[in-house]
């Protein structure tokens, strides 16, 4: 067992690590570094709250100050991580600080991807962090029309919070429907009709060549694959984001698609990564798993602190992930591959309240409700024993 551990990332799974860490006794030292100054936040309410203007800032704070001081953790925040020595276990970071623990736990998490020309533009953003949710809604209040660049999960909540703010949005993407590419093209067309109804422009099917701007460097459009061009006098380019790696390109950790672990979590001796960063190995899939979501990143740290502390903990969740959209959640739990088989098992779609199973491969792979929560968490233990 170490006798001290440094966590690399101060988010809801660097901060969960060492929660989990304190509950089970662990008496040792902890530092926390992190490249936000912020203190831990929690990432949902930025698409949404944060964004709406229905929450104030302090509200996302994962805990509240009494709390962080409770866990005896040094917070260290604003020095990003730039180099990590394996053998010695040591992380340097920005300000040149050197910092060396028994146990290195690594949380950078993603950065969101860019389209080309984006940096050189003003009115386009990202949204990752809470400084970029205050940026993004100060614009929002300012502006007109809104083009969201992507059709995922992220595109879409972002979409909807902005049409319920009053803008003019148009959503694009070159899937067929909103969300296709996590729940399936038949619940992503009950997303559409959701989208459309309540007054968003869908522009799906076709991808992004370019982004317009005028001669003072302020974006104007949006260019479209088939040559047509969406106006914007604001633009939002939601299209994945990449795993923080690039700080590790000296460490001699295994490095695709994020952080590469063992089923334990652990990317070397000593050396454990934790949340959207991970890319571990789910022993019943018998393959490697990334999952960028928040219940991820606390289940995750549970496994995570049981094997600083001497487990032998094999990591093998059932996924889950939610989203909110006008006055709809969706609730996923498990997977849903491509071309996966939907079922609908309770409810129904045309009085919009159903759960939806999927089937891939001969196996109960997933199940999706729509303002559903219990009858899609009871749904659950259908699909159990493909994860088990």
């Amino acid at each position: 067992m170490s006798e001290d551990v440094l966590v690399v990332g101060a988010s809801a799974a660097g901060l969960s690590t060492v929660e989990a860490l304190r509950r089970k006794g662990f008496e040792g030292a902890v530092k926390v570094l992190g490249a936000e100054a912020h203190l831990p936040y929690d990432r949902p309410p930025l698409s949404k709250q944060i964004l709406a203007g229905s929450w104030e800032p302090e509200r996302a704070r994962l805990r509240p100050s009494e709390v962080l001081s409770g866990l005896n953790a040094e917070f260290l925040l604003g020095d990003e991580a730039t180099a990590l020595d394996v053998d010695a276990r040591t992380v340097t970071t920005a300000s040149g600080a050197r910092h060396t623990a028994g146990t290195i736990v690594l949380a950078t998490g993603v950065v969101p991807r860019m389209l080309p020309g984006q940096p050189e533009l003003t009115g386009v953003h990202t949204l990752r962090t809470l400084d970029d949710s205050l940026a993004l809604r100060k614009e929002m209040l300012a502006a007109t029309r809104l083009v969201v660049v992507g059709e995922g999960v992220l595109g879409a909540e972002i979409g909807a919070t902005a049409r319920q703010l009053g803008l003019d949005v148009t959503l694009t993407g070159p899937l067929r429907a909103p969300m296709a590419g996590q729940v399936g093209e038949f619940v992503g067309g009950h997303l559409a009709e959701l989208h459309e109804r309540n007054g968003v422009r869908l522009r799906l099917g076709t991808g992004v060549t370019a982004l317009r701007g005028d001669d003072a460097g302020r974006v104007t459009g949006v260019e479209l694959a088939d040559g047509d061009v969406l106006p914007a006098d604001l633009v939002v380019v939601a299209i994945g984001a990449a795993p923080v790696t690039d700080w590790l390109t000296s460490s001699r950790l295994t490095l695709d698609n994020g952080v590469v672990c063992d089923s334990r979590c652990r990317a070397a001796p000593g050396i454990y990564a934790v949340g959207d960063l991970a890319r571990w190995y789910h022993e019943p899939l018998e393959r490697t798993l990334r999952l960028e979501n928040r219940t991820n990143a606390t289940e995750q740290a549970l496994a995570v602190a049981d094997n600083i502390l001497g487990a032998d903990r094999a990591y093998t969740p059932v996924p889950y992930f939610w989203s909110d959209q006008f006055d709809v959640k969706i609730q996923v739990h498990g997977l849903i591959p491509p071309g996966a088989e939907p079922t609908v098992t309770d409810g129904d779609p045309a009085e919009g309240r159903f759960v939806v199973r999927y089937r891939s491969g001969g196996r109960d792979t997933g199940v999706l409700g729509w303002k559903m929560p219990k009858q899609s968490r009871l749904r659950r233990a259908d699909i159990t024993d493909f994860f088990s």
